[in-house]
This record gives structure tokens, sequence and C-alpha cells, in this order.
């Protein structure tokens, strides 16, 4: 078999950042392949080109730790025994379904490792701009009393 497979020991090329230098670790990913359903003709019936990819969220060491606990609260309506699961099957070649899931990965974690956005600091609307909101109120109030005809 050639192509790219063999290039890379069947590995997707290159590591998927999450943020910064973190990056997924390759020994803690595990794939698992299956039979795509969609196009393919005589191709889909025998290649498993549907990619599940799996990462031991819980018992990670490569996140570190206050990342690794805002993943398992935000992730965690989609964890199963603290694992994260993502599937990928639009391509028909297993390699790009490979490379689609990956990413999918990355930038699942990549969110929910993000820091909480800084509060809002209230503030108060400016003078002005109720005013002139009461102004506009007035003027349409006005124009839409001229219509009517009550005066006839």
């Amino acid at each position: 078999m050639s192509g790219p497979h063999r290039e890379s020991g069947g590995r997707p090329p290159g590591k998927h950042r999450i943020r910064g230098s973190v990056s997924l670790p390759e020994a803690e990913l595990r794939w698992r392949f299956s039979r795509s359903s969609g196009p393919g003709g005589q191709h889909v019936n025998t290649s498993d080109s549907q990619v599940e990819l799996r990462f031991d969220l819980a018992a990670t060491e490569a996140l570190p730790p206050v990342w690794k606990k805002r993943a398992l609260e935000r992730l965690a309506d989609r964890l199963v025994d603290g694992v994260v699961a993502v599937r990928a099957s639009e391509h028909r070649s297993q390699w790009r379904n490979r490379e689609a899931a990956a990413v999918r990965l990355a930038a699942l974690l990549a969110e929910a490792t993000a820091p909480p956005p800084r509060p809002r600091r209230p503030t108060r609307i400016p003078r002005g701009v109720n005013e002139h909101r009461l102004r506009e109120k007035k003027k349409r109030s006005e124009t839409k009393r001229g219509r009517s005809a009550r005066d006839w």
C-alpha cells in the first residue's frame, strides 16, 4: 500500500495544538474505524473510513490542572467515564477523516479550556442617549396620531 499512510506510520502529520504550547498527546489518543455511510460506490463497502477519536480527559497529564478542571466542568455532559469522543465521516478518505477528527477535538478542547470572559462592568446609560430616544418616540407618536381619522 502506498500513499500517506506509510510515510508517518499511519498517523496524521503534525501535532494538533490546543492553545499556546499545549498539544494533543499522540500517545493518549485512541482511534477507532468503521464503515462510513454516504457516497463512495463499491469502495464504501470495503473501507473503514469513518473515524472515532477518543481522549481520556480525566486521566490526562498533558493539560495544566486548571485547564483540565475547566474542561471537565464544561464538557461534563459530553463525557463518558471521563472520555471525550469525536467522530468524523465527511470525507471518503480515512486519512482526511483522521485529520478532521483531530482538528475537531483540538478545537473542542481549546474552547473548553479557554478562560472565562471578564465580567461586565455595569455602566449607566448617558442622559443624552435617553433624551434622544424619548424625543424620537414622541416624534413617531405625533406622526402616527396625525394619521388617525378621528376628526372627520
